[in-house]
């Protein structure tokens, strides 16, 4: 594997990292057809866990089948899939190798009331992952719950035995609890949560899209007084980016709910030209028919090659 330099560079920004944990950042970075160019797309598909199947999978019953999404993934030409340890085991002989796979590690239930103590379980291992062949593991966190600083101390063992075993590590940051609902997708919130993600040690952080709403008294006024540029979608992906070490670290943003090609699009086009890494984006893809779903990535991994503008 030739490895570019615009991924080079990235991985010399990664200073404390192993050999073992850089080669799979250069796996993720260098697969599928955005390989190279330090953008990514990747297929999550952990909504099982969070929203149940029917919720998940109804409008598309292919998609009850785990290797269904493994080839979604490998004929979209992405950059990686990631999915809970069931998912994964699957199809893991199938598709050895086809794709580089992440191990979602923990997860929770809408079963089970969230709010201000929105919470996860660990539900996979760094073993299983080195046992799978995966290049990283995924962790979610929620800044804003009551269970934030628990969740910060089982992300910091986990990420730490990840590194010392070569793998690399992505954080879902997802602010939830002891805020408004619009405040889980407000720029201070989603900046902030991107930020702690960088200071635990992620190699990649994934945020959700953030809107112009200030949630926190006290950061609108610094908001105001230095006007930061929240205006456009664009200004907000730029402002996460520089909150996670001024660029120094990978951010991806998610699909969020479902909506059509026309946001899709859209969306991927502020993170473009926002400076973002890509989209890490599932419910988007498998709830739509398989032809649909690899026309829209195949827009949307144009619409990353293209330059900032789309020029």
């Amino acid at each position: 594997m030739k490895i570019s330099q615009t991924v080079t560079k990235i991985l010399n920004a990664y200073e404390s990292d192993c050999p073992g944990t850089k080669a799979n950042l250069a796996r993720l970075l260098m697969a599928g057809h955005l390989g190279g160019t330090g953008k990514m797309v990747i297929l999550p598909v952990d909504q099982g866990f969070e929203h149940g199947p029917g919720r998940s999978f109804a409008i598309n019953p292919a998609a009850y089948d785990p290797l269904y999404h493994y080839q979604l993934a490998i004929d979209a030409g992405l950059s990686a899939y990631a999915a809970p340890l069931g998912m994964l085991e699957a199809g893991a002989s199938t598709f050895a190798g086809a794709i580089p796979t992440i191990l979602k590690i923990n997860s929770g239930i809408s079963l089970l009331p969230g709010g201000d103590d929105a919470s996860q379980a660990i539900t996979g291992s760094v073993a299983d992952a080195l046992r799978l062949g995966c290049s990283a593991i995924g962790f979610t966190i929620y800044p804003g719950s009551n269970a934030t600083l628990s969740m910060l101390e089982e992300l910091r063992d986990l990420a730490e035995d990840a590194k010392a075993h070569g793998l690399a590590v992505i954080v879902w940051s997802y602010a939830r609890g002891n805020m408004s609902k619009s405040g889980e997708t407000a720029i201070d919130t989603i900046a902030y949560g991107a930020h702690i993600a960088a200071l635990m040690g992620a190699h990649i952080i994934k945020v959700k899209l953030p809107s112009a709403h200030l949630e926190n008294d006290l950061a609108k006024k610094e908001y105001i007084a230095h006007k930061v540029d929240i205006q456009t979608q664009a200004a907000r992906v730029r402002h996460v980016v520089e909150a996670c070490f001024r660029g120094r670290r990978l951010v991806v943003f998610s699909g969020g709910d479902a909506k059509d090609l026309t946001g899709v699009y859209e969306d991927a086009k502020a993170i473009r030209d926002g400076g973002g890494n890509g989209s890490i984006i599932g419910r988007n893809a498998f709830r739509r028919p398989r032809e649909e779903a690899l026309k829209m990535f195949e827009t949307l991994i144009q619409i990353y090659k293209e330059k900032s503008g789309g020029k």
